[in-house]
């Protein structure tokens, strides 16, 4: 049997969440449509979409605690509510993922390709003693992304044993172990002190990132041609979204899985494949006229945005670095509301229509809510059940930052020269 109720659940300096059957009214009785089953209502009475979330609490520094501010009687806490189940969509037919094999860009993506060019046979080795940037360099970025798709999709031409082939194995550790490696000389280590309020820790870090004003520029100064350029940059994860962080459902156990599924859910469409969030993006992309079909701009993605991809394939692949990958997530999904509502209101001073904002206007309202399950339920409950990985929570937080504001001063110093942000001379479309 399923609860047929609903809860409000109070998150620290963030908005309430409403799950289970319910409705919204305005105070002459009309009806506010919420458009899915749980959402976020603004509590700090700054959002531009009242009465939802849009994320705007972060931007003027709401404080607020996860509890009732004032004593009351002792309650039991009241089990969340199990929505009816959802009717299963009618399958819609999409294209298998295909990515076309590019031109390498240096000797281990050289040697790696013409490898990949015929049955798995002999180990591959490649000498990595002359990459200078593992966070940047072209060849090792795009030979990891290769590597990492063949557990995504199709590699034209390519042997699909290569998938777990014992030859690629001594390949991918050494170009995995030098991207980890420069991660952690990178990023700052994470503190005890840190690592025992997870939740606040992540809430801090959101505070206090200063990172490159990408979405700020995009939404008041970008041109049509540069706001093509970030949807191809965005792409090469926005077509798969959610599933290199799905690696961690079977990883998590209790309260834990049980916040990370809710989040997917969404992220899958709600059992509804038209409102996958891949399916939306790629939506996006055709109504601006370009290229939706997977994979079909990574020639064009140099290794600082390759990087950013390859990033949470690394967390996602490996059990161990899983409170990296749920750290990552939850960053993510803290960070997101508020440039997806400038990168929407950028397209709509270019001229564009619905078809192509609403990739980014569902993320402002579904990352409003998912923003708080993640800090919280997710990551804050894991580094409480399982302490050991907490640390590693916050370093995929810090790595999250540190190669998303790298990508973004890559694109904003490149437009700001003139120039184009992706490789190759000619335009995006």
């Amino acid at each position: 049997m399923f609860d047929s109720g609903a809860s409000i659940t109070l998150y620290q300096e963030g908005p309430y969440l409403v799950r289970g059957e319910f409705e919204i009214y305005g105070q002459e009785g009309e009806q506010i449509p919420p458009g899915r089953r749980t959402v976020a209502l603004c509590r700090c009475g700054k959002s531009r979409t009242r009465p939802f979330c849009d994320g705007t609490h972060r931007l003027v520094s709401f404080c607020a605690p996860g509890a009732a501010e004032r004593s009351a009687a002792p309650a039991r806490a009241p089990s969340l509510p199990r929505t009816a189940p959802v009717a299963a969509a009618v399958a819609q037919s999409a294209p298998a993922r295909t990515v076309p094999l590019p031109e390498p860009r240096g000797a281990v993506s050289e040697q790696l390709l013409a490898a990949l060019s015929e049955p798995p046979r002999s180990a591959i080795e490649a000498d990595l003693r002359t990459v200078s940037d593992p966070l940047a360099d072209e060849d090792l970025q795009l030979a990891l992304y290769l590597i990492n798709e063949l557990h995504y999709a199709t590699l034209e031409g390519v042997d699909p044993r290569w998938e777990w082939a014992p030859q690629l194995a001594p390949l991918r550790a050494a170009l995995e172990e030098r991207f980890e490696l420069a991660l952690r000389e990178t990023v700052e280590e994470t503190s005890e002190q840190e690592a025992v309020a997870v939740g606040e820790t992540l809430q801090r870090l959101v505070a206090q990132d200063d990172g490159p004003p990408l979405s700020r520029f995009a939404e008041t100064q970008a041109s049509d041609e540069q706001m093509l350029e970030h949807v191809v940059h965005r792409s090469a994860y926005q077509l798969k979204e959610a599933d290199p962080h799905s690696f961690a459902i079977p990883r998590l156990v209790g309260g834990p899985k049980a916040a990370l599924v809710e989040i997917q859910f969404d992220e899958y469409g709600e059992g509804g494949a038209a409102r996958m969030h891949a399916q939306m993006f790629a939506d996006t992309m055709a109504a601006l006229g370009l290229d939706s079909s997977y994979g079909a701009y990574l020639e064009r993605l140099p290794g600082v945005t390759l990087a950013t991809v390859n990033l949470m394939s690394l967390f996602g692949l490996h059990r161990r670095l899983r409170g990296a990958l749920v750290g990552h997530l939850a960053t993510f999904e803290m960070t997101s509301s508020i440039p997806n509502r400038r990168y929407g209101n950028a397209l709509r001073r270019l001229g564009y229509g619905r078809e192509v904002t609403a990739f980014y206007d569902e993320h402002v309202v579904a990352d409003a809510v998912h923003e708080s399950i993640a800090a919280w339920e997710l990551a804050d409950g894991l580094a409480r059940s399982e302490p050991e990985v907490a640390a590693d929570i916050v370093f995929g937080a810090r790595a999250l930052f540190e190669l998303e504001a790298r990508w973004a001063a890559q694109l904003l110093g490149c437009w700001q020269r003139g120039e184009s942000s992706l490789l190759g001379s000619q335009p995006a479309r």
